[in-house]
């Protein structure tokens, strides 16, 4: 299954990795290793993850605050959101178009 981010999503992912590496060296590529894990699991998996919306599903991180809202579809696993679980709920979902 191909693997493909929403733009926004992809710079979530960018700007958490940064936050965690200035927080801590190495950090981030920790938030990085978790997401190419979680985002390997999806591909192999996809249902694995809890409805979220219609044709939306979501797979909580199990190491740091953040959840993978996703989509898949004709063998593509899109993710649509890197959010953070206590920061604007929702504010994700007007780039979901279903």
């Amino acid at each position: 299954m191909r693997l493909e981010f929403h733009p926004e999503a992809e710079l979530e992912l960018i700007e958490a990795a940064v936050y965690y590496d200035k927080q801590v060296p190495g950090l981030g590529e920790r938030f990085e290793s978790e997401i190419r894990y979680a985002t390997d699991l999806l591909r192999n998996q996809p249902e694995i993850g809890l409805p979220a919306d219609p044709g939306l599903r979501k797979f909580i991180l199990t190491r740091f605050p953040f959840t993978l809202y996703y989509s898949f579809a004709a063998n593509v696993l899109r993710i649509e959101a890197v959010a953070h679980q206590s920061r604007r709920p929702g504010y994700w979902r007007s780039r979901f178009d279903r």
